[in-house]
């Protein structure tokens, strides 16, 4: 959303204004105006009419707020179930007050508005919903430890654990009388069973099928040395998982990257799957960029076959390990553990020869200038881009299409339901 410079009233924090909400903005908000000066708001909608109390407000900028009260409501307005839900709760979810068809419209809105403003892409957007009903569909969760709760007269030495609250790192407890709702059945169970370390910041539970949920400790983001209920059983010292997709298992750590949601891995693949299915790789070479435990690598394998070649490159050393392990049967994949624009930088060398098709999945900040233009060198016929954030798809879209590729085709996904978060799979074929 393209916001003008900042005029009119003076706002500060407690401040309660009425106002009419307008159009949604990246974020999980929307954005009203008080006599011009710009309020992104959270928990309304567009088209109601609310009472915004202003929580942050900054001179001459803009300001953020929260619907406390509605005026006039939008018809497909529900009442949030989760306890947490509502303005000083939690900052996971951000939709909960808006029935799942509306949650798409408005993330299709986000996605459609941040490839006109940034890339100057104008293209029909729909959001596709995933299996399950926008609950329960978070597979891990990574929630933080508190160790006083401010209010609620937890001492600084009874430890807490849950998601922070909205833009403050105080820790929301989560508990089997107040659980998190998007999180996956035993996850909320496990979290209130657990005797917290001492040392430990944060907590990342993943769901196994038939097996209590796998526990990792972390101080600093480094798991905790003998901390965890599992037994750390690589050299990393991380627990290995078990993740099914694409009808193959791959070995995952349990800090590492796996989609959250439980169908999401499975729905990509069959998005990529389709992108591709116009180029003929057989007997030719394809990149997985950002390849993680190989994920879309034996997806590309099968789509080269056994004369042609695949390339799966990540920088995380265990992660590319896995792979490795994870594409074991097929001998026409390999991987390479180095930053993407580092291999890039030697492809000639690393991966001489044409390369037929790229897929890549970036980190939330995107691929980036150098990447693009990397890519581009090699002409491949199509490249295949998996998002987690559009406004990152946007400008790296506008780079590619800088350096003769142009948007073809783009699906987008509601993996994060009750969230603003959307997944997209964007197709770029040579101009």
């Amino acid at each position: 959303m393209s916001v003008p410079p900042p005029v009119g009233v003076d706002l500060d924090v407690g401040d309660e204004l009425e106002l009419d909400i307008g159009p949604v903005a990246h974020g999980g908000v929307c954005v009203a105006r008080a006599d011009g000066r710009v309020v992104f708001v959270r928990y309304a909608l567009p088209g109601e009419r609310a009472v915004v109390r202003v929580t942050e407000a900054r001179p001459g900028s803009f300001c953020r707020g929260e619907a406390i009260r509605v005026v006039r409501a939008d018809p497909r307005r529900v009442v949030p179930p989760c306890a947490h839900f509502g303005p000083g709760g939690c900052g996971g979810c951000d939709f909960q007050h808006a029935r799942a068809d509306l949650q798409r419209e408005l993330k299709a809105a986000v996605v459609r508005e941040q490839l006109r403003r940034l890339a100057g892409i104008d293209m029909p957007v729909i959001v596709e919903s995933l299996p399950g009903d926008g609950f329960g569909w978070r597979s891990r969760v990574r929630w933080a430890v508190g160790r006083s709760v401010p209010g609620t007269g937890i001492s600084e030495y009874d430890a807490v654990l849950g998601p922070r609250r909205y833009r403050s790192h105080e820790v929301v407890p989560i508990s089997a009388a107040r659980p998190c709702l998007i999180a996956a059945p035993g996850l909320t169970e496990a979290a209130d069973a657990l005797d917290l370390p001492p040392s430990a910041d944060e907590v990342v539970l993943t769901r196994r099928a038939g097996a209590d949920p796998a526990v990792a400790y972390l101080s600093g983001g480094r798991r905790v040395a003998g901390s965890s209920v599992d037994r750390a059983d690589s050299d990393y010292g991380a627990t290995i998982l078990t993740e099914r997709a694409y009808d193959r298992s791959f070995s995952v750590a349990d800090t590492g990257f796996w989609q959250a949601h439980e169908s999401a891995a499975t729905v990509l693949c069959g998005a990529v799957d389709d992108a591709l299915a116009h180029v003929d790789l057989w007997g030719g070479a394809a990149w997985d960029l950002y390849g993680g435990v190989g994920l879309f690598a034996a997806m590309l394998a099968d789509l080269v076959g056994p004369e042609g070649s695949v390339l799966s490159v990540e920088s995380d050393r265990a992660a590319s390990d896995l792979a490795a392990t994870n594409l074991a049967d097929l001998p026409q994949a390999r991987t390479v553990s180095t930053r993407v624009d580092r291999f890039l930088r030697s492809a000639a060398d690393e991966a001489p020869g044409r390369v037929g098709a790229v897929v890549l999945d970036p980190p939330r900040s995107g691929a980036g200038l150098a990447v693009c233009r990397g890519m581009a060198r090699r002409w491949p016929t199509v490249i295949v881009y998996v998002a987690c954030d559009p406004a990152a798809l946007a400008r790296d879209a506008a780079t590619l299409a800088g350096v003769g590729y142009r948007l073809a085709a783009l699906r987008a996904f509601d993996a994060f339901p009750q969230t603003h978060h959307v997944e997209c799979v964007a197709s770029f074929t040579a101009v």
